[in-house]
């Protein structure tokens, strides 16, 4: 078969086809009278095998081992080319997310191109300090979604610091981008990302951060319940009690309760849960000295009996600090 009938029933070129020759890749091993090239079924054959090597990314070079090297095994190339092709997928999907997030800001000229660039740069540095500085000097008009994937990735407190901040000024529109977050196997990601929530407003941040009181991990739970417990929401009040138990945060968690206890509905079943703590903690002093203390934040005098209680408790610490708070709302 002559080389412009093989070309066509290939549909490899002719001119391809006289590379491979010259590469010795393959060689018709006939040729006619007048000296064309003259290409046997067994050629025909290698030509197809060397386009399905070249198919899965081989070089020309690699492929001539892979059809004449008489001790090659395919295992070891075969996962180099994985390797490589997963780092060029990588490469790509970065590239793809990065035009995506230029895309998403609606870029008026290249300037504003240029500029979400520069911030991507930035943000992408090793350098924290570089990270924070291209945060705060880029925190207008910068796409909510940007925002928040940094803020789930975001290691550093002080950049993470400054990611929150930004993305609070974009109001409620980053919350969808970082709720996802919060169905991440990685107890880090969903702890930045209910961080994040606390500081954005709206109904649907709040259902995320109510959602995030049935968390596995105790710190997503203690600052989803902070968070809603600043926004008025009572069904974070168990565990604000379990936060002035446990600590830390319990003195924020005892002055939200305060606030949630002016709620007449609500004053008596916080006090009857923070005094069933004291029956569940007999021994524990500190526990029960921020139990007291918290007892501090209830509004008007519902806690005064209580604490005359606690005024002859065994725990002197204890009974000190109930004996002075008794005083002072005597006084009042």
């Amino acid at each position: 078969m002559l080389i412009g009938e093989v070309a066509r029933r290939s549909g490899v070129s002719a001119r391809m086809l006289r590379h491979y020759d010259s590469l010795g890749l393959v060689r018709p091993t006939g040729r006619t009278v007048g000296g064309y090239r003259e290409y046997s079924p067994e050629d025909i054959r290698r030509i197809f095998h060397v386009e399905g090597l070249r198919s899965l990314g081989l070089s020309l070079s690699q492929i001539g081992r892979a059809l004449d090297g008489p001790g090659f095994t395919p295992s070891g190339l075969v996962g180099d080319l994985i390797r490589k092709t997963e780092e060029r997928l990588n490469r790509e999907r970065e590239l793809l997310d990065r035009l995506r997030t230029v895309d998403a800001t609606e870029p008026a000229d290249w300037h504003d191109v240029l500029r979400i660039v520069e911030l991507l740069h930035g943000l992408g540095s090793h350098s924290a300090a570089r990270r924070q500085q291209a945060v705060l000097a880029s925190v207008e008009d910068v796409p909510a979604e940007l925002l928040a994937e940094a803020v789930l990735t975001e290691s550093d407190p002080n950049v993470a610091g400054a990611l929150r901040w930004a993305l609070a000024r974009a109001g409620g529109d980053g919350v969808a981008s970082v709720a996802s977050g919060m169905v991440s196997e990685d107890v880090d990601i969903r702890r930045r990302a209910v961080l994040a929530l606390a500081e954005l407003p709206g109904d649907e941040a709040t259902a995320v951060l109510t959602d995030a009181l049935g968390d596995v991990d105790a710190t997503v739970r203690r600052h989803a319940a902070l968070a809603l417990g600043a926004r008025g929401v009572t069904r974070a009040v168990p565990e604000l009690v379990g936060t002035v138990v446990e600590g830390p945060n319990d003195v924020e968690a005892a002055e939200l309760l305060g606030a949630l206890a002016r709620d007449e509905k609500w004053a008596d079943r916080i006090m009857r849960a923070l005094v069933d703590e004291f029956t569940a903690h007999t021994t524990d002093s500190a526990v029960r000295v921020r139990l007291t203390q918290a007892l501090a934040e209830m509004p008007g005098t519902i806690a005064l009996d209580t604490l005359r209680q606690l005024a002859h408790d065994d725990d002197r610490a204890v009974a000190l600090i109930a004996s002075a708070l008794v005083e002072t709302l005597e006084e009042r």
